[in-house]
């Protein structure tokens, strides 16, 4: 006759503590990959950015925002740059396509004193001194692609991914603005910004005067965020007075023509 199985209480090995040392919970280790990513979030004076991104822009990560013309996408980089040197930190703009006005950038309020301005003529330059800002501990650096077609764009996907991962090693912000998604896997945020609408105020024996644009901002990618989430983000347009002798600008290589300057409406973001 067969004996009767017993039930015998097995006891789990105990692991070395050298191994049990290294070993980390999914909480845990999603907590250590947000703090290696950096601290926090860089707030922006642009309230619908900082709700759509929990914050602000994410320190340690590349942000890219897409949007074409008159989708505020520029006044939107310069609000941010604006915030960073108000509160005494130093950024920088690489405008590959050549849209600042010095005197529009301080009436935003960025500090001149902060701030500093690059002015390259080609992608790879864009992508080398955005790099360059990085190392050097500028804790935002802000890139402008300009409007498509944009200029010597093809065959860079891998700089993106090595500019990322500057601005992980330097704790920094990179954001990008784009007429189109050129960063890929690399950014870590991406919002889309729809075309403006034009809001105008008069009528009756007063003329119409622009008032200001609206356009609808969209979350496409976000690293802990459900995608999809949008508000509108509304532009003011106010005067800007054209100064009597503007300053005179570096010129470009003479293989880059310099279009003629011009002095374009100051847009604000608005507050709400």
């Amino acid at each position: 006759m067969a004996e009767p199985l017993t039930q015998r209480n097995f006891e789990r090995p105990a692991l070395p503590e050298a191994l049990r040392a290294h070993l980390r919970s999914a909480r845990e280790l999603d907590r250590e990959l947000r703090e290696a990513a950096g601290q926090g979030a860089f707030a922006t004076a642009v309230p619908v950015l900082d709700r759509l991104l929990a914050g602000g822009l994410p320190r340690g990560q590349l942000v890219e925002l897409v949007g074409a013309r008159t989708s505020g996408r520029f006044s939107t980089l310069l609000a941010a740059l604006a915030a960073a040197t108000g509160v005494g930190q130093a950024a920088a703009l690489v405008d590959l396509g050549d849209s600042l006005d010095p005197t529009a950038a301080a009436a935003l309020g960025i500090d001149l004193e902060r701030f500093l301005w690059v002015r390259p003529a080609w992608m790879k330059e864009a992508l080398a001194a955005a790099e360059m800002l990085l190392a050097g501990g500028f804790p935002l650096v802000a890139v402008d692609l300009g409007m498509p077609p944009v200029r010597g764009g093809r065959g860079v996907e891998s700089a993106w991914l090595r500019l990322a991962r500057a601005a992980r090693a330097h704790d920094a912000v990179l954001l990008v603005g784009s007429p189109y998604r050129v960063t890929g896997t690399s950014a870590a945020a991406v919002l889309q910004a729809g075309r403006g609408r034009a809001a105008w105020r008069g009528g009756g024996d007063s003329p119409w005067l622009l008032d200001g644009f609206a356009a609808r901002v969209e979350l496409e990618k976000h690293r802990g965020r459900l995608p999809g989430q949008s508000e509108d983000l509304r532009l003011l347009v106010e005067d800007l007075p054209r100064p009597a002798l503007p300053p005179r600008l570096p010129a470009r290589p003479a293989a880059v023509p310099l279009r003629q300057e011009r002095a374009w409406p100051l847009l604000r973001a608005a507050s709400a």
